[in-house]
């Protein structure tokens, strides 16, 4: 006989799975003490034994005395609110992480999707954020991600129970937890769900030790879901390597930022990547509509939340459906006033610009700039200029690129443009925000206007690709081309030093070779 992981209770060890998949209702053994057992604990294994003590309180054994309450009527097979504590008791040295679930499988996993959401009879349900009540729980009901859709690969995973550790890359609100929670509710395994800004290395070794038990009492593995995991650093990252390779845990982990920078190399080789679709305004529409359809069942909805609106709240949400739906909360609260209006609603939300200085948003933001003056659009390099004054970028970080730009992509073409770059990024010094855009914004304007020559650029590129060529970057300097001291100069040396057009001044191995191209 053992004792349930989960509930404490006794169960025959044949019975263990059968017992954990009633949800801890059947199959549970009586609590009298078998013979040979003076001292009434359970005939449990010991890896799962109580200490003494333990056992004594939950078999009314040695209690420690306390008042007895005056209500004679409970039945004396009851047990007290103590009681139960005391048998729900983790075990010592256990961690509680920040959410652990242990969901039973559908009747069959190939054979359909998890139980639609049933209405809770909390009356605290309603104090939940809107965002939260329209989760997803399903498969079909997760919007705009054709890797949950009906032919999408990782559907088909799910569906034949073959869940692979993986990386879910995408933007906010774009469905990570969402879909993680969903896998959890269609397998037969233990779900664990963390936050790397609250987890260390030490609750993440406990979460191990107990998944080794789980897996060696019951054969069921578990699934971390880890969220935000960029958060982790390279060298605490390295604590899932031994875990995933052994088969021991399936790692789920969600990142808004590039995989391949984030990730630890050997981490990321051993999980699959999959990435997530920024949702569309279509999409974002179907999931107000349905959210408008559950908070209105009788077509009750305010006229003021009406299609034009939807559509206003789904373009102004820029792909988050978590935001669309805290919006559309947000309205659904200020409709209820008569003399509100769409454009007060309006007027009350807040945008807020997507971009981190210490992420991949900011570098996306500088690409687009520097293509867009590479393509001669001064009107798309002023957009994402002004974008990145307002996130409140470092006017000084802009003026380093323009400089690079101005020797990039003009070059030659204009020679008098690196001087305006230049100029620029001593105007920002001198005068700073907010003054400083316009001298920045005259010399974007006058950089995408420019005729442009990259073969600069192409040249040096050229000349450093040789360089790595067998022996190219050892070959000796010409003779004539060496220094020589003045003491040691001869009248030949001076014949042969000569320059003209046509002197040679690349090693005989190079000679004749191109690298600069007009």
């Amino acid at each position: 006989m053992v004792e349930c992981p989960i509930c404490s209770k006794p169960v025959k060890s044949a019975n263990i799975n059968q017992h954990i998949d009633s949800e801890c209702q059947a199959f549970i053994e009586g609590l009298s003490p078998e013979p040979g057992q003076e001292d009434g604990g359970l005939p449990v294994s010991s890896f799962f034994q109580r200490p003494a003590a333990s056992r004594a309180a939950v078999n009314g054994v040695g209690k420690v005395d306390a008042p007895i309450s005056a209500d004679t009527s409970r039945s004396p097979t009851r047990k007290t609110n103590n009681e139960n504590a005391v048998r729900n008791k983790r075990p010592v040295g256990s961690v509680i992480p920040s959410h652990i679930s242990d969901v039973n499988p559908v009747d069959a996993v190939g054979g359909g999707l998890a139980p639609k959401r049933q209405k809770a009879s909390n009356p605290f349900q309603n104090e939940l954020p809107l965002a939260a009540r329209m989760r997803p729980q399903t498969l079909d009901e997760i919007c705009g991600q054709e890797l949950v859709g009906p032919k999408g690969v990782l559907r088909e995973l799910i569906m034949e129970a073959r869940i692979p550790s993986m990386i879910l890359w995408g933007g906010p609100g774009t469905g990570k937890t969402t879909i993680a929670r969903v896998i959890a509710s269609m397998v037969n395994s233990r779900f664990i769900e963390i936050n790397s800004t609250n987890f260390g290395v030490g609750e993440c070794k406990k979460i191990f030790f107990e998944a080794r038990s789980e897996q060696k009492l019951t054969r069921r593995n578990t699934i971390i879901f880890c969220d935000e995991i960029h958060r982790f650093s390279k060298s605490q990252q390295e604590i899932f390597l031994g875990p995933v390779e052994s088969g021991l845990i399936t790692l789920i982990g969600a990142t808004t930022e590039n995989p391949s920078f984030k990730i630890q190399s050997t981490l990321l080789s051993r999980c699959r990547t999959f990435t997530l679709q920024t949702l569309t305004v279509s999409d974002i529409e179907n999931i107000l509509e349905r959210a408008l359809e559950l908070e209105y069942p009788n077509h009750s909805r305010p006229p003021i939340l009406d299609p034009e609106m939807i559509a206003y709240l789904s373009a102004f949400a820029a792909g988050d459906a978590r935001t669309a739906l805290n919006l559309l909360e947000l309205a659904m609260s200020l409709s209820t006033r008569t003399d509100i209006t769409k454009e007060t609603i309006k007027k009350s939300m807040t945008q807020t610009l997507v971009y981190d200085r210490v992420g991949g948003s900011r570098f996306d933001t500088m690409s687009a700039f520097h293509k867009s003056v590479r393509g001669s659009n001064p009107d798309a390099a002023l957009y994402y200029l002004a974008r990145m004054f307002e996130s409140g970028e470092d006017p000084l970080w802009i003026a380093r690129h323009i400089i690079l730009i101005a020797s990039d992509d003009i070059g030659i073409a204009d020679n008098s443009l690196l001087s305006l770059a230049t100029a620029a990024y001593s105007a920002v010094e001198k005068i700073g925000m907010p003054e400083c855009r316009i001298s920045l914004a005259h010399a974007t304007v006058a950089l995408a206007r420019a005729k442009k020559s990259m073969s600069v650029f192409l040249g040096l590129a050229s000349a450093l690709t040789a360089l790595k060529e067998p022996g190219v970057s050892a070959l000796p300097v010409p003779m004539h081309l060496r220094n020589v001291p003045a003491e040691m100069i001869d009248m030949e040396h001076r014949e042969n030093s000569n320059s003209g057009p046509g002197q040679e001044y690349l090693p005989d191995v190079l000679k004749g070779r191109k690298f600069f191209k007009e």
